[in-house]
């Protein structure tokens, strides 16, 4: 159990850099994304954006199972 806390901090610091480059990066706002405005309430449903972010990931970790 010596690496879970180098894990979590790993990921913690990944998770620190994607929220700071989405503040400049809007890939939230793609067509095809669900958003329903009423009254006082929004409903925000990011397909498209999900499916994109899903794709990458697959390509990406295909990769580095290659690399092995």
């Amino acid at each position: 159990m010596t690496g879970l806390p180098k894990t979590l901090m790993t990921i913690g610091g990944i998770l620190l850099i994607l929220g700071f480059l989405m503040q400049f990066i809007k890939i939230g706002k793609l067509p095809g994304d669900i958003v329903i405005k009423k009254e006082n309430a929004t409903f925000y449903f990011p397909i498209v954006t999900s499916i994109l972010i899903s794709v990458i990931l697959s390509i990406v970790f295909y990769f580095f199972g290659r690399l092995k």
